[in-house]
Order: structure tokens, then sequence, then C-alpha cells
């Protein structure tokens, strides 16, 4: 009986001992500062998006967040190097669909699990792809496009990212809608991509608006279409493709913030909350919305939920296109 009295009083007080330990652990987070990965080299769309939420939870929470370029394969590299971190917080990284929902289907032995070893954290935006050209180019639409892609075959060259990515496969899908062949040229990120097709040395560019917005909007770059079901808020006169014939076509992406599995609770709530006051805000808004994305706020069960659906959707979408990655 008394052994029986010693557990009760125990356990009574070690509960709130637990809980305190909790609250305190969650009020002291973050004590030192937060490194967001980048898994695409600097100038891109996802660098562009984690560099503005790593400044501006910087400048509204008196924190410190680090962004860390690890870029390549299609930025597999430094989602991999997040799913390996400590689970403490102090690792975060700005996943996007390309890594975290096609490259699992494309990629033969890529080192993570998107689902089980890493925990979403907050939906930062979303963008459509868009087609664009060098300004000077003679391709004025995308029908130009097609015209020349159907009268001669593999000449007409695209630059992406990097295979494997959402943008990548959105001028697949497309080069399967339009019945034309078009030769897809990788590369490192978005900048050096967008190199090549201001000089010329590539017709077009497949993007995230994101990554082309600053050359559009500086007369450099010819937007042709938009992959979305709908048009981009930041280019409203761009049509999208499925307007110009290709009904259905609708491919687009997502960026958010994700940590390794097993980070406490309290963290990601935490995180989550932050993320969302800054989504809220009008001048986040129109930030994320200049930068040519669109910003939107998720729970972190509604954005584990986005993740699981769009993980099992594209595992159908990568196999019937057939792409692979060694």
């Amino acid at each position: 009986m008394i052994r029986k009295l010693t557990r009760t009083l125990a356990l009574a007080l070690a509960l709130p001992l637990a809980f305190a330990a909790v609250a305190v652990h969650a009020q002291s987070y973050p004590t030192k500062p937060i490194r967001m990965i980048v898994p695409f080299p600097p100038g891109g769309g996802t660098d562009i998006l984690a560099r503005l939420v790593a400044q501006k939870l910087t400048e509204a929470n008196h924190w410190t967040v680090v962004p860390d370029n690890r870029g390549g394969a299609g930025g597999t590299i430094g989602i991999a190097e997040a799913a390996r971190a400590a689970p403490t917080g102090y690792d975060i990284v700005m996943g996007q669909k390309d890594n975290m929902v096609v490259a699992p289907w494309l990629y033969k032995n890529l080192s993570y699990n998107p689902v089980k070893d890493l925990t979403a954290v907050a939906h930062v935006a979303y963008t459509p792809v868009v087609i664009v050209t060098q300004a000077n180019s003679k391709f004025k639409t995308l029908d130009d496009v097609v015209k020349a892609a159907r009268a001669a075959p593999d000449t007409i060259t695209y630059g992406s990212p990097g295979n494997g990515t959402t943008i990548h496969l959105a001028g697949e899908i497309f080069n399967s809608a339009a019945k034309i062949k078009m030769r897809h040229v990788p590369y490192k990120g978005s900048n050096a991509a967008m190199m090549d097709v201001l000089a010329g040395n590539v017709d077009l560019m497949v993007s995230s608006v994101p990554s082309a917005m600053a050359q559009i909007k500086a007369g450099k770059l010819r937007p042709l279409a938009v992959t979305s079901a709908k048009r981009s808020t930041s280019l409203p006169e761009t049509p999208t493709v499925a307007e110009l014939g290709y009904k259905g076509f609708d491919v687009s992406t997502w960026y958010g913030i994700f940590v390794p599995a097993g980070t406490p609770k309290d963290i990601v709530a935490t995180l989550n909350t932050e993320v969302n006051k800054l989504l809220a805000t009008p001048k986040m808004k129109a930030a994320i919305i200049g930068q040519g994305a669109e910003p939107e706020s998720m729970t972190p069960d509604q954005f584990g939920a986005l993740l699981k659906t769009d993980y099992e959707k594209w595992k159908g979408i990568v196999q019937a296109s057939g792409a692979t990655i060694e």
C-alpha cells in the first residue's frame, strides 16, 4: 500500500514538472541561430523566397535565421542534408514540390523518404511555371514554338534548373501534350539557365515565375505562357497553356518549410505560427506576389496532407513520362 501511494505521489509530482519543461522549451526556442538550408544555388525562385522568409523572421522576432545554399542534383542534396540533421529545430529547409514529391520517383537511390524523414512545418507559397524566351527571340507566341518544333524536331532547346525538377517535367509534359520534341538542357540552378537564355544559347527556359520575374520586368525576357490552371497574379497578361488549346494542362509548384522528423511538436508549432503571422501581413503578401508567387498559409497537418497527396499523385505522372535519373 505504501509503495502504491509512493508511486502515485511521484507521478503527481512528475506531471507538472514535465508540462513545465515543455513550456520552458517552447518559450526558450530559439536560443541560437537557425540554419535555413536552401537546396538550390543563389538567384533561383527557392533562394529568393527562402531569403525573404529568413529576413522577415529575423526582423519580426529578433531571431537569427541564416540561409545556407546547398544546391545540386535537382535540390535533393540539400533535402538529404536536412533529413540527416538533428531534430532540434535549428536546421530547417525550404523544400518544394521538385525535391519533395517528384525527385523520389525519378532518382533510383535517393537517401531520404520525404514523408517519413521530414516533417511539414509551414506552407509559404505556390507558383505556376512560366515558359520564357529572350525578348528579341523570333518566337513571339507559344504557337510559334510548336510550329518550329514540329518542322524540326529536337532542334528547339529549353533550359531548366536541373533534371528531375517539376520545371523540367513541365517541359516534358508539354512536349507530350503538343506532340512535339524539344530538347531539354539541364543546368545547376535557375540562374545558370537564365544566363544562357538571355545570351541566346538556348531558345527557351521553363522557369518558376519568381526566378524569371526580374528579367521579365526588365524587358529582357518575353513570357509566352504559364502552366497553371489559371493566370498568374503577377503576369495577368500572360495566357495559360490550357487557354492556348491544351485543355486540362496544369503544372505548378509549391514552397514550404520542413524540419527533420522527430523535431518536437512545440517547435514545429512555434515555427508555423511565426511563418503564418508573416504571411498574413500586407507587406509580406506584396513581397511574395512581387516575386511572382502566391502566398498561402497552412497548419502543419494541412501541409503534411498536401505533401502526402502530391507524393502519391506524382508517382503516376513520373511513371507515365518514363523519366528516370541515375
